[in-house]
């Protein structure tokens, strides 16, 4: 209970200012978690839906492989209709490849949507603590102006200490931000990175296959 008391009192002697950083870190951290748990699932329905797609590409069963990634929530199916339903229209591989390219780039704005909030919100949460340290710094040497000589160094040192505890916060909510903002990043290239590969080796599997045109089961 003694730290519970200890945040609160932290908390209410810092100022109006810890008031807009408590909110920039609950935004912070619902983006956080909302990413978190995005790119998670899409990590994991990737790999689902290549495991089941690889042997169809390999037997060469491309309408088959087609009909699974229609209406698929994967973004590797997604991606893969782009190209079967290129290639059974007969246009070739080099078709197939530019449309699953396209697909690529319509999926990359979803994995990336939001993250960029993370390192905002780090930045306004240390501007508004160091914003409120320099009004708190203010306000206590108007106050001590007024003041007679021997209290004048209790007061500005009581009032610089409170002044500083915005800053405190400020630095408390943005250095967590910034973790998850290079976490939910480095997920996001690992993603990324992997469709690219998918898509290489999705290319290669039908053109050792030899199939211009989706073959039937």
């Amino acid at each position: 209970m003694e730290i519970f008391y200890s945040v609160i009192r932290f908390f209410q002697e810092g100022g109006v200012f810890m008031y807009p950083i408590v909110v920039i870190l609950a935004l912070g951290l619902a983006v956080a978690i909302e990413r978190f748990f995005y790119l998670s699932y899409v990590r994991s329905s990737n790999r689902r839906m290549w495991n089941r797609l690889r042997p169809m590409l390999e037997g060469g069963k491309l309408d088959q492989a087609l009909e699974v990634t229609i209406g698929s929530k994967a973004a590797i199916g997604n991606i893969l209709g782009y190209g079967l339903n290129r290639l059974r229209s007969g246009r070739g591989r080099e078709e197939m490849e530019l449309a699953m390219e396209e697909g690529l780039m319509e999926i990359i704005p979803r994995l990336e949507k939001r993250t960029h909030y993370l390192a905002i919100f780090a930045n306004i949460a240390t501007l508004l603590g160091l914003l409120g340290t320099i009004m708190g710094l203010t306000q206590a040497f108007t106050a001590v102006s007024g003041a007679s000589p021997a209290d004048k160094a209790d007061l500005l040192s009581a009032s610089i200490s409170v002044a500083m505890n915005t800053t405190a916060f400020g630095l408390i909510v943005a250095i967590p931000l910034l973790l998850a903002h290079a976490v939910m990043q480095s997920k996001t290239t690992e993603l990324v990175d992997s469709l690219e590969m998918a898509t290489v080796r999705i290319t290669n599997l039908i053109a050792s296959r030899g199939t211009e045109e989706p073959q039937t089961r």
